[in-house]
């Protein structure tokens, strides 16, 4: 049920998102210095939707959109810090994933990226995302459990994150029935592959906003996780 809390949630979102909608100069600004600066618009994307999908997360886990220990700022950056490294993934698997379809067989691979949609537009759509979320996604998303820990274990405080993070230790710490079964083993497959198989689809300048766009997704998936956990 949908409570004043949430009503105001919703409002402040539409409150910051709308003027992009409305108003064309705001959008054509962002859109060119999303151009020319993607790496660090991918920072700003991640902090701050990946980070509201947590928000959301929170929740559906414990009722509020706040939490103390929860740690907003910290994940932020950790969220920014992977938006860039999604980044860098999407522009490596992009190119290298249709290289290697031309390698064995598949013509015009990399150019039917650029084409009017298509089933072999899809295909090699598919098998980017499926490249990209078996190879890179395991290790952000372990990596990013390991960040998780290491902010609670601090109680949330900005200057408990900037301590060293005890990789070896949290690594060992890590609820590995749920993460290898429900996170690696069901999101990738059921959700992720396909979801950036659409992510492909679109043009070049609006995956990694659309990627961002599915953080919120992750967040309540991750919010499922650690119910399952629980």
């Amino acid at each position: 049920m949908i409570i004043r809390k949430d009503l105001l949630f919703l409002l402040g979102l539409m409150g910051f998102f709308l003027p992009f909608f409305i108003f064309k100069e705001l959008f054509e600004a962002y859109y060119q210095f999303n151009l020319e600066h993607g790496l660090l618009m991918s920072f700003i994307k991640f902090a701050l939707l990946a980070t509201l999908g947590e928000v959301i997360g929170l929740r559906i886990k414990t009722g509020n959109y706040h939490q103390k220990g929860f740690g907003v700022l910290p994940r932020a950056i950790v969220w920014g810090f992977l938006g860039m490294t999604i980044y860098m993934a999407f522009a490596i698997f992009s190119s290298g994933t249709p290289v290697l379809l031309e390698r064995i067989g598949i013509r015009d691979a990399s150019s039917v990226l650029h084409a009017e949609l298509s089933w072999k537009k899809v295909f090699v759509s598919f098998s980017i995302s499926t490249a990209l979320n078996l190879f890179y996604a395991p290790v952000m998303m372990t990596f990013h459990k390991i960040t998780d820990l290491h902010i609670v274990r601090n109680e949330g405080t900005l200057r408990g994150f900037f301590r060293p993070i005890h990789f070896a230790q949290l690594f060992k710490e890590i609820n590995w029935e749920v993460q290898w079964n429900f996170v690696f083993k069901r999101t990738i497959p059921l959700f992720w592959i396909p979801a950036q198989t659409i992510t492909f689809l679109l043009p070049e300048e609006y995956r990694v906003l659309f990627a961002a766009f599915l953080g919120i997704v992750l967040g309540v998936l991750l919010a499922i996780a650690a119910l399952k956990n629980a």
